[in-house]
């Protein structure tokens, strides 16, 4: 066995597990390093108090004078909490968080200091952007970029730091991250589908978008992890034989968590109620060592913030419990992957969940006119939808047994899908007394019920209905759920301002009730989307051809889901709901596609490295010992030699074979890589990696994996599946 992977298991199995004990109520610890809306009153003048909540609540600005009042109250806090530094936190576009510290202290005359924290420094500051991606926005050398708070995220402390939620935006006004888009999508899904409430009620002031993610990830003894190159600097192991157990027996799925990954879990939830992260569920996954975590819905921006900061912690906290967390969507061959489902709805200021059916016949119309848009909205925007969860960790997940597929298909189930045919035989135009009465009481009046027995959860739906609210099961575990967040609430304000216009003009010209326009409209919906809805096996061929028939795209690869970004559709949509410019929607294309190609050139070199540097010589070591062996063997059987020594040397030979076909596949790998990077435009480069040099990974794999098996395991060098899985 290599000295590392010796090391690395003997440690691995000395360690003895950190108890976490509980000694508080989670409730008292809930929120306590948060700057949040109970703290603030405490802090806060009633005049700065309610500045903020209006910006909060309803978007109005804060005067400067209201932020020096905050910034003064927020550095007090802070300090009562022994912070020492304050930095303005955000999301560039790198699929990591940034900050950068500055202390509160300050000189004042001579040999005199204060700490000091205003408005100025509270509202905007000014950190390098020029080594953040911009796609091409600015250039390299203009490195100015701003961060501007955000006070409908609350500021919190982690560590000595006082963090401040941001937006980053270029020099010239274009958002360089995943939060400005996402709060200008949701100010869009606001407006429309404020406006659309007011149908129902006119005391409807404001809509809110809800999320609920539920965090997919690894748990991996770090010496053991850090013991394998490929982990180390790409997050998933790229040669691995599978062991004889995996997760065959379901044995792992829901079972009793381990004490070593419980007593991480338990430090993890303390985190993150002291953040104001509302965790509330955990529970062993599927794979081997595979866990989830999942929290109490929130408000979209706010929610996408806390699974941000989630990921970061969880790296810290495991790493105190001799843990390496993998959030890769595959970080190993042959069990499941993770995921990260996005669980969204609309929720309107008078308490109404509008995708949950209410009591009445017209709050069970409000129910349908939300379903039916969102549906509508997907059907009219499914190749977007698929881009929005795109990315080169993601596409091993997608379709692969244990993920849905890249056909963006809606699951409602068949109680509802009933009920859609009922609707859709609505007469046009006016409704008699009678027919009024038979839809009210016997087709919307019976949605209720229908969603009490809507219990079949189609697991292949990448979108499915859950009873009250979509489950958007695509998403993937290392994903900025702002992303697909923004993508989802565009389409569906996009839908829900069409939707209005319609109803008005069928009000305005024929003279129709409120709900016989609506009727009308939805009928016409349900009849235009049938193609999107889908209840069957998503993971079967016969899907694939009938999603062809259907108009449905089917992008399996992330450079071709991508293009749908770009596309005229897209483009006129983002800046029609002022959500982004065409600048920045095609700036964040050429993000994404050079990050594809980043992600697959590094993957390659440290094939390379481990195939060559690794594998191959100690194939080689192996082989020499058994040519020994044989020539031993010759010199003491000379004359039977033949027949004793036929099976070694049909090893010698296989070996052989392999090693071979290791130092061609690399050989053709790189020069396709060559090629690749030849190439100026990052479309083709991008296809020319997808198409040419990573089907060539498993070819490499393939050799190396058998090697694993030929080879003796005492010098076998890198740490085994079958250790990485199951060492707890």
């Amino acid at each position: 066995m290599s000295t590392l992977r010796f090391h690395a298991i003997k440690e691995s199995l000395a360690y003895k597990p950190v108890t976490v004990e509980e000694k508080e109520r989670r409730s008292d610890l809930f929120g306590k390093h948060v700057f949040n809306e109970n703290t603030m009153r405490q802090y806060l003048t009633k005049d700065a108090f309610t500045g903020v909540m209006n910006a909060v609540r309803y978007g109005k600005k804060i005067d400067r004078s209201i932020a020096d009042q905050v910034a003064s109250s927020m550095r007090d806090w802070a300090l009562s909490k022994g912070v020492t530094h304050y930095t303005h936190w955000f999301q560039p576009l790198t699929g990591a968080t940034a900050e950068k510290h500055d202390a509160f202290f300050e000189t004042v005359g001579s040999g005199m200091a204060v700490e000091k924290f205003g408005g100025n420094q509270l509202v905007q500051q000014e950190p390098d952007a020029s080594s953040f991606p911009s796609g091409g926005i600015r250039n390299t050398f203009e490195a100015r970029g701003y961060t501007a708070w955000d006070p409908t995220s609350p500021a919190f402390i982690y560590g000595t730091t006082l963090c401040i939620p941001t937006i980053f935006v270029a020099y010239t006004g274009e958002a360089l991250d995943y939060k400005t888009p996402l709060l200008r999508a949701l100010h869009a899904v606001d407006d429309a589908a404020t406006a659309v409430c007011k149908y129902f009620d006119k005391n409807v002031k404001k809509v809110s978008s809800s999320l609920g993610w539920e965090q997919e990830y690894f748990l991996i003894d770090k010496m053991l992890a850090a013991s394998r190159p490929d982990i180390s600097l790409t997050g998933r192991t790229l040669l691995g034989h599978s062991p004889a157990k995996g997760q065959q027996l379901d044995d792992h799925y829901f079972g009793a968590i381990p004490s070593r990954a419980l007593n991480f879990m338990r430090e993890l939830e303390t985190e993150c109620m002291l953040l104001g992260i509302p965790v509330k569920t955990r529970h062993n996954e599927v794979a081997p060592n595979q866990f989830e975590l999942a929290p109490i819905y929130e408000e979209a921006n706010l929610a996408v913030d806390h699974n941000s900061l989630l990921m970061d912690i969880m790296g810290r906290v495991a790493a105190r419990h001799n843990f390496k967390v993998l959030l890769h969507e595959k970080p190993f061959k042959g069990i499941n992957g993770s995921g990260k489902h996005n669980n969204w709805s609309l929720s309107t200021d008078t308490g109404v969940n509008l995708l949950g059916p209410g009591k009445t016949p017209m709050s069970n119309l409000q129910f349908l006119t939300f379903f039916i848009n969102t549906i509508k909205a997907v059907h009219e925007h499914e190749a977007l939808l698929r881009a929005a969860i795109a990315s080169a960790s993601n596409d091993h997940r997608l379709g692969a047994n244990e993920a849905p597929p890249a056909i963006i298909s809606v699951f409602i189930g068949e109680q509802l899908t009933k009920v859609l045919e009922e609707l859709e035989g609505v007469t046009k135009g006016k409704l008699s007394p009678q027919e009024k009465t038979e839809l009210k009481l016997n087709v919307v009046g019976k949605i209720p019920d229908v969603l009490l027995d809507n219990t079949d959860r189609n697991r292949t739906s990448p979108f499915a209905f859950t009873g009250n609210k979509f489950e958007f099961r695509a998403v993937g575990s290392t994903a900025n759920c702002g992303n697909p967040m923004t993508i989802l609430n565009t389409i569906v304000a996009k839908q829900l301002k069409d939707f209005k216009i319609e109803v008005d003009k069928l009000i305005d010209k024929k003279d129709l009730k409120k709900d016989e326009a609506i009727f009308n409209v939805l009928r016409e919906y349900i009849k235009s989307t049938k193609s999107i809805l889908f209840e069957g096996n998503g993971y079967g061929k016969a899907w694939e051809v009938e999603a062809k028939k259907r108009g449905l795209s089917n992008n399996k690869t992330t450079p071709e889901a991508l293009k749908a970004k770009i596309s005229k559709q897209t483009i006129s949509l983002f800046e029609e709901m002022n959500v982004m410019s065409s600048v920045e929607t095609e700036a964040r294309y050429e993000i994404e596609v050079e990050a594809y190609i980043m992600h697959i050139q590094i993957e390659s070199r440290v094939l390379v490295d481990i195939a060559r540097n690794h594998i191959v010589p100690t194939a080689v070591k192996y082989q020499n010992i058994l040519i020994e062996n044989v020539r031993g063997v010759k010199e003491i059987f000379d004359k039977k030699f033949n027949s004793i020594s036929k099976e070694q040397i049909k090893l010698i030979e296989e070996i052989s074979s392999h090693i071979e076909g290791i130092n061609v596949n690399v050989t053709k790998m790189v020069n396709e890589r060559k090629k690749a990077n030849a190439l100026e435009d990052i479309e083709k480069k991008a296809m020319a990696y997808c198409n040419h040099v990573k089907p060539i990974f498993d070819d490499i794999r393939y050799h190396c994996d058998t090697l694993e098996l030929l080879v003796d395991d005492e010098i076998w060098p890198l740490t085994k599946y079958r250790e990485l899985l199951f060492t707890r």
